[in-house]
């Protein structure tokens, strides 16, 4: 299929702050990944040191021929101490904000992407309501800051993934003895503790939506015509025969539900990897004979033209493609996997679909959260000895389709 793309569509990579930055010491997951008994492979350390070699990393972006540009604001970084805000960081932020402009690329701003500041947690975290004033607060002064450059804010990054890890991987928590001392850690006890990945209630579901549509309105209270949604992550959830009524139980729990949530924002980001398959006994594992991923999930592209059109579906507001790639060490592959996606999305915007921009995953080889460095989701390697940059081909490739805006 060779389909031009809309002229204003959004090409893209993206990064979020804390798995590029590095040090983010403030930050609640700092501190889980140094316990002596942590569920991460190894701490973030300097990351890809994106916090001081932005400029290098934002002018390299452009010179591939993308347009936007979307990352993270780090919460920690912000807002250090309860209402106690630093210009500093905001500054720095608004820095990287006119570089992306002086480049050429949109800024996309995220203004939740996993972490919090680390008095967040100690005062209960998102599964207590008060919460969600307290982001509305970070993101208005956050809007009132970088609010005249950003092209559209995404309020909180794949709002549901807390549900689905207690829901599908992680069921019963990520172990007592963990919990335990990230709750003396971040001065909290093990009932209350419930940094954003970990808090996977339906009661902490509530305060993320309730969260998300405070946030909205502060945004729009400073910045009127700024376009302003959230992301969800979504897998193509297949049934097999006698897994229908398995299947869609757990996609309005765990995609529906956010998806009404969002249908009086401005735009939903979908963020698609693979598909998952459900039985009549629940979720299934990869099919036999299926090529796998670093991440143990199927080599599944198409996904994501399956995605966009239940987020059409059920929510009905324009769309973005937020986050979609592969982690493999073998970049052929992701190449591949670009390609056959891209098909699938040009095949919905024939069908009529609103969908407004693509953002690969990820700009970097980056930390990968609980699996450390490990898994390779970037178009671009980095060498973390050096911090030396090297463009793969996957890149080239992304590059000639953002430059041609066809695939």
């Amino acid at each position: 299929m060779n389909h031009q793309f809309p002229p204003e569509f959004l090409w893209g990579t993206a990064t979020a702050a804390h798995q590029v930055e590095g040090n983010n010491a403030n930050s609640d997951f700092w501190v889980m990944e140094h316990l002596p008994d942590t569920v991460f492979a190894e701490p973030s350390g300097d990351a890809i040191d994106h916090y001081h070699r932005y400029r290098e990393d934002i002018a390299l972006l452009a010179s591939l021929g993308f347009n936007s540009y979307r990352f993270s604001v780090e919460w920690a970084r912000v807002e250090p101490e309860d209402g106690r805000f630093s210009t500093a960081a905001l500054d720095h932020y608004r820095r990287m904000c006119e570089a992306c402009l002086a480049h050429g690329l949109k800024p996309v701003l995220t203004y939740h992407h996993f972490t919090s500041p680390r008095w967040l947690i100690a005062q209960g975290g998102w599964q207590d309501m008060d919460m969600a004033a307290k982001f509305a607060r970070y993101s208005q002064k956050v809007t009132q800051h970088l609010g005249d450059l950003a092209e559209m804010v995404c309020t909180i990054n794949e709002v549901n993934i807390p549900r689905m890890s207690a829901m599908l991987w992680m069921a019963g928590g990520p172990g007592e003895t963990f919990i335990r001392q990230s709750a003396h850690a971040l001065h909290t006890t093990p009932q209350q503790f419930a940094p954003f990945m970990f808090a996977g209630t339906a009661e902490a579901r509530d305060v993320i939506l309730a969260a998300h549509h405070q946030a909205r309105a502060a945004i729009k209270a400073e910045r009127p015509s700024l376009p302003v949604g959230l992301t969800i992550a979504m897998s193509d959830m297949q049934a097999l025969p006698g897994g229908e009524e398995v299947r869609d139980r757990m996609r309005h729990e765990l995609q529906d539900v956010f998806l009404e949530a969002a249908r009086e924002d401005d735009f939903v980001g979908v963020q698609t990897y693979t598909r998952e398959r459900y039985g009549a006994e629940g979720i299934l594992g990869p099919e036999e004979g299926v090529e796998l991923t670093q991440m143990d999930y199927e080599f599944w592209p198409q996904a994501i033209g399956a995605t966009l059109r239940r987020a059409h579906e059920v929510a009905d507001v324009p769309l973005i493609v937020t986050e979609n790639g592969i982690g493999t060490e073998d970049d052929e592959r992701r190449l591949a996997y670009y390609e056959a996606a891209l098909q699938t999305v040009a095949a919905c915007l024939q069908d009529g679909l609103d969908v407004r921009g693509y953002f690969a995953w990820s700009a970097f080889d980056n930390f990968e959260w609980l699996l450390g460095y490990r898994p390779t989701f970037g178009i671009i390697t980095v060498d973390r000895c050096t911090q030396q940059r090297t463009v793969k081909p996957s890149a080239r490739w992304l590059s000639a389709v953002a430059m041609a805006n066809r695939p």
